[in-house]
């Protein structure tokens, strides 16, 4: 593996740059900024060397937005900080890998997921302010029965409380 991205890194046009743990925490303050701002619900984010692994509520915003405000805001926190020049991309172009979860089960799957991933770089488990714990959304207290999320996970068998 490393010798495919040292041959891969002598065709990009810029260098290849990581986040550090200084660059991480602008990364999380921009991302804080943009959680409040748009008020989205985030129930998990590692933010890695080279990458970021983000859960995010379904929200009015399609996913590809809501990635769009995050990379943006970060790059151009990263440039104000000195981590970045505006030439450098940040973020590679596209929103990245999108997944979307379909039952409270896989949320509760990928959130531990999440906070494992900077373990295996002896990095901490991170722990970001906008961060909420999740509350099973959108099966969560108050959530009608007869919603056609609720009837679509009762037709496929994979929700009986509300049976």
């Amino acid at each position: 593996m490393r010798a495919f991205y040292e041959r891969a890194a002598e065709l990009l046009r810029y260098p290849p740059l990581t986040f550090d743990e200084n660059a991480r925490a602008e990364i999380g303050l921009a991302f804080a900024e943009v959680i409040e701002d748009q008020r989205y619900t985030c129930y998990g984010c590692a933010i890695m060397p080279d990458h970021v692994h983000i859960l995010i509520r379904k929200h009015k915003h399609q996913a590809e937005e809501m990635m769009e405000a995050l990379k943006e805001a970060s790059r151009i926190r990263l440039c104000a900080a000195g981590h970045r020049t505006a030439i450098h991309p940040t973020w590679t172009d596209g929103i990245g890998w999108k997944v979307f979860l379909e039952h409270p089960d896989e949320v509760r799957r990928t959130i531990p997921y999440i906070e494992r991933n900077p373990l295996p770089l002896e990095l901490p488990v991170q722990r970001w302010p906008f961060v909420k714990e999740y509350d099973g959304w959108p099966l969560h207290a108050g959530h009608s029965p007869n919603s056609p999320y609720a009837k679509r996970l009762r037709e496929a068998g994979r929700h009986s409380h509300y049976s």
